[in-house]
């Protein structure tokens, strides 16, 4: 700073010479680019994110859809597993694999 010499009762007294603040322009200006430093660094991670949410919510419904599949061909099985121990599944396989046929009773093959 400089200062400056003003004669005070015939002595020189020094004085500081009235700067202008600039400084605290400067840190504001500083701290509102940061902010929108801040700001955009935070849109861009929110927009990412966004499209993070909207792919796991793609990759939940195929599994679900996956999951609801699985469900059916279970329960499909379970109903096969009841069928195939049934009489009825028994001589049906009996008669188609092994040409076994009741007591009594004729297979007409075609000629």
């Amino acid at each position: 700073m400089k200062m400056e010499s003003v004669l005070k009762e015939g002595k020189p007294v020094a004085r500081r010479k009235k700067k202008k603040n600039t400084s605290h322009v400067f840190g504001m200006t500083a701290a509102l680019l940061v902010a929108i430093a801040v700001v955009g660094a935070l849109t861009v991670k929110m927009d990412d994110l966004r499209e993070r949410e909207e792919a796991l919510a793609r990759q939940e419904a195929a599994i679900m859809k996956d999951i609801e599949k699985a469900q059916e061909e279970q329960e499909a099985l379970k109903e096969e597993r009841i069928y195939v121990q049934t009489k009825q599944y028994i001589e049906e396989m009996a008669k188609e694999k092994w040409g076994l046929v009741k007591p009594g009773e004729i297979i007409l093959k075609p000629g």
